[in-house]
């Protein structure tokens, strides 16, 4: 798209965004939603990153990696949701031009976050699993602290020419964005800045980032089926595959959605269908994380059982206590014979 601005065309202040559904009738019904999903989101997340911070037990590379995911996913959706939400309760649906580039940048941040995060969590399973008698030596938690401001740093950096460009943009034709938030294609519609230099960045610079981190996902995970495999009880099998059954069905669900919104041509733009991948990009892994990483995660239980021990009463909870002694005890035994850590 390049258009110039001419005598008749006045530049756009602000953006009406056309979110789901004009019914008034529809819209309590979409905020409780919203609301409840955001504070699923928020309520989930901080309770990982607040226990993960309370508790020493649980200070170790993986759980760290975790607090990490745990605040990214609650920043990536309060990006948008909280905007959102004002507009639903509002019905004042509209956005100034400055914030909904600020909401595009931040997005985009956040996004090439994801992406080197959950590679570096693939790369700590790997460790874990391949290389368990060198795992606390490979992976400190100095090491893991530059790991996460690495990822941090350079999820800042990656898009920052993408968004310098954004930044100065500027809009003159339609005010209409027909999505829930500002996202990257239906804002490209209405730019009459030139776009060419822009959607070649964006083109190249996806590619890489998509290419490069699924490439080493890729490889973390055949080294870790190749190791699996080399297991003998079903057993060790079993339990080596369930210590990266959380993060992978994490990069499944990122992975999914964002290829089903970005790695397409232009032409092939549905308004629909992007908001209903746009929407599970944005609510369904932040939602599920917290249940996916607690609910399915053994260890996370098992650190938490020597806290709970002091009080609770044996009688009661005897047969409880005794087993989440015997697997403390299995994971501590576990670990100095080079298993999993």
């Amino acid at each position: 798209m390049t258009s110039l601005l001419t005598g008749n065309q006045s530049e756009v202040t602000e953006f009406v965004v056309q979110c789901f559904s004009n019914a008034p009738a529809l819209q309590p019904l979409l905020f409780v939603i919203f609301f409840l999903i955001y504070l699923i989101i928020i309520t989930g997340n901080t309770t990982i990153c607040a226990t993960v911070t309370a508790d020493p037990h649980l200070h170790t590379p993986m759980y760290w990696l975790l607090n990490n995911f745990s605040f990214l996913e609650m920043s990536y959706s309060s990006a948008i949701l909280p905007k959102l939400l004002t507009m639903i309760i509002t019905q004042h649906k509209t956005i100034s031009t400055t914030g909904c580039k600020i909401q595009l940048i931040f997005f985009t941040v956040f996004t090439c976050i994801e992406f080197f995060l959950l590679t570096v969590m693939a790369y700590d399973r790997y460790v874990a699993v391949c290389h368990p008698l060198h795992y606390h030596s490979l992976m400190t938690l100095q090491h893991c602290a530059k790991y996460i401001a690495a990822v941090w740093a350079i999820g800042f950096l990656d898009p920052a020419p993408l968004n310098a460009i954004i930044a100065n943009f500027s809009f003159c034709s339609s005010n209409q964005i027909d999505h829930f938030y500002c996202d990257v294609t239906p804002v490209l519609k209405l730019t009459c800045s030139d776009t060419s230099t822009l959607l070649l960045l964006i083109y190249m610079n996806g590619a890489f980032l998509f290419l490069s981190t699924v490439s080493l996902t890729c490889i973390s995970y055949i080294l870790i089926i190749r190791t699996v495999q080399g297991i003998k009880s079903s057993e060790g099998r079993k339990k080596a595959f369930s210590t990266c059954a959380s993060h992978l069905t994490s990069v499944i669900l990122f992975y999914g959605t964002i290829f089903c919104l970005y790695m397409r041509p232009r032409a092939a733009y549905e308004p629909e269908k992007d908001k209903f991948f746009s929407l599970l990009n944005i609510v369904l892994v932040p939602t599920l994380n917290p249940f996916i990483y607690t609910l399915k995660n053994n260890e996370f239980k098992i650190d938490k059982f020597p806290e709970l021990a002091r009080f609770l009463p044996i009688k009661n909870n005897g047969i409880l206590l005794l087993k989440a002694g015997e697997h403390f005890l299995i994971k501590q035994v576990s670990v100095e014979k080079g298993e999993v850590p």
